[in-house]
């Protein structure tokens, strides 16, 4: 008995670190062995408990080391930052309404960071009422009810999130944020970085991306 009890816990340890493979494309994909996103960290949180438990937020195994080892890096890098993820994909990648990409666990879409009346630091709220951030719509002077974007912090994470995937031997292929925003964060400290290292979509989404940022990530497909 002793003896099954160790080879189911292997089996399951097995099942668990083996590598993702993906297929085809972000817009017609699919995923084998796709990894969840932890729920949080020290810096970081998931959008919603309902979304992971609905397996919304599955992604590549690669794609996670990458964005892990990026909230891991901006500890030090932005200490009193705070971030959040949002929809990634199914475990299994394919269609992932209302999305038209996220279908081979090369995408990942996150909250756009902010901060309060204070200047501090603190998550967007996410929940069913406003489609848990996504219905979120940014004003032309960057705020929304008492929150402010955070350019700072959106710039850093992409610049890390960029470092670590080289790092891990991959790349970022684009990040898709509202165009009339991208100026600003050329205008932080990590502008240069950014304009020198990150291919952003100059092209207005078919939703505008202000209460979120989607980045698709390079990683070898089948």
């Amino acid at each position: 008995m002793k003896f099954i009890c160790i080879l189911l816990v292997l089996i399951s340890f097995s099942s668990h670190s083996a590598e993702s493979i993906c297929y085809g494309t972000t817009s017609s994909g699919s995923l084998k062995n796709g990894v969840k996103l932890p729920s949080s960290g020290e810096n970081f949180e998931g959008y919603s408990t309902v979304a992971r438990i609905a397996g919304r937020t599955y992604v590549h195994s690669a794609v996670r080391n990458i964005v892990i080892g990026a909230y891991k890096r901006l500890e030090i890098l932005e200490p009193n930052k705070l971030y959040k993820y949002a929809e990634t994909g199914f475990e299994e990648g394919g269609q992932f309404k209302p999305h038209k990409t996220h279908r081979n666990g090369l995408s990942v879409d996150f909250m756009t960071p902010v901060v309060n009346k204070q200047g501090i630091s603190v998550h967007l709220p996410t929940h069913p009422l406003n489609k848990f951030g996504y219905n979120i719509e940014f004003d032309k002077t960057d705020k929304y009810d008492d929150y402010s974007i955070d350019y700072v912090a959106l710039a850093a994470h992409i610049v890390t999130l960029h470092k670590e995937a080289k790092k891990l031997g991959f790349e970022l292929w684009r990040v898709i944020f509202d165009p009339k925003l991208q100026p600003k964060l050329l205008k932080t400290k990590y502008g240069s970085y950014l304009k020198a290292n990150i291919q952003f979509s100059k092209k207005r989404s078919w939703v505008r991306h202000d209460e979120h940022y989607h980045v698709d990530f390079l990683v070898p497909c089948k």
